[in-house]
């Protein structure tokens, strides 16, 4: 059970602006480094991540901490993934200085998130992350690939990945990133984020997505890599019907039509508008010995 939270154990943003001056870090757009300052958007952050005492988080692109902190106080257990090696090293000894009594309970894992194929302790039940905004796609999909133990996710991102992440077919904004989470969980947009909370400020809003594994994975017999080879392929040129998007995953349009057909979906539509579970049925039907 985790214990009371301290009052003081979180970073507003005196502490966060020490810190980094001690470090002699400097929030970098490369690695899309965006740190959250208040108190109050992290705890909510914790709040609506539905965090439970006997949950085991894992944490992408901590930073100084600040979120890492909150995690810690409501989690059985955190493990933070860090890819920067002032911050990675610099972390359990501000979870020991200011959540002494939780220190054992904190790994820092100093590793690039798209690489990471085990975590060490007992297997993680919930990813929360602030995730940088360039890299937040891929390296979420990475987490819920690699560790199907994750039931829950919350993560905060661009605004409008957030939208795209969320949206149902039909949608504008929906595409590959939409369908291919749908692929894991069900996905919702659960908040806005104002600029204000970051330093530095970010030249965009933020959005938290909330996704909830599947209980029953899609039911195919395709893998997952012959179905998001179709999703792919839809949306390279999604303006395209699906016969001529198609043509080149298929081997001819006419071989792209017959498995369309036989999957139930018209030839004529587009990828915006096809669940799922429909991409799959396509890659269900693609004729042997095509690419």
């Amino acid at each position: 059970m985790s214990s009371s939270p301290s009052p003081d154990a979180l970073l507003g943003p005196a502490d966060i602006r020490e810190l980094a001056a001690v470090l002699g870090v400097r929030p970098t757009k490369q690695r899309g480094q965006n740190f959250v300052i208040d108190a109050n958007t992290v705890r909510r952050i914790v709040r609506t991540a539905g965090v439970r005492p006997d949950d085991v988080v894992v944490e992408v692109g901590p930073g100084l901490g600040s979120l890492t902190l909150a995690l810690l106080e409501a989690a059985d257990r955190v493990t933070a993934v860090e890819i920067d090696d002032v911050l990675a090293s610099a972390l359990p000894a501000t979870i020991a200085a200011r959540l002494p009594d939780r220190a054992d309970r904190f790994a820092v894992v100093h590793s690039d998130a798209m690489h990471i194929t085990d975590l060490p302790g007992p297997a993680p039940t919930a990813l929360v992350a602030n995730l940088p905004y360039n890299v937040a796609v891929p390296v979420l999909l990475h987490m819920l690939e690699t560790f199907p133990s994750i039931e829950r996710t919350l993560v905060m991102v661009q605004a409008e990945v957030a939208d795209r992440l969320a949206a149902p077919p039909g949608s504008k904004v929906y595409g590959v990133p939409s369908v291919k989470a749908n692929w894991y969980a069900e996905v919702k947009r659960a908040g806005s984020i104002g600029r204000t909370v970051f330093w530095p400020a970010p030249n965009v809003d933020s959005g938290l997505v909330a996704l909830t594994r599947r209980t029953e994975p899609i039911k195919t017999t395709a893998s997952r890599r012959e179905v998001f080879a179709v999703v792919d392929a839809a949306f390279a040129q999604r303006r395209k019907t699906l016969r001529a998007a198609l043509a080149g995953w298929a081997g001819t349009a006419a071989a792209a039509e017959t498995a369309l057909v036989a999957a139930g979906v018209s030839p004529q539509a587009r990828g915006e508008s096809l669940t799922v579970e429909e991409f799959a049925r396509i890659a269900e039907n693609k004729e042997p010995g095509q690419q």
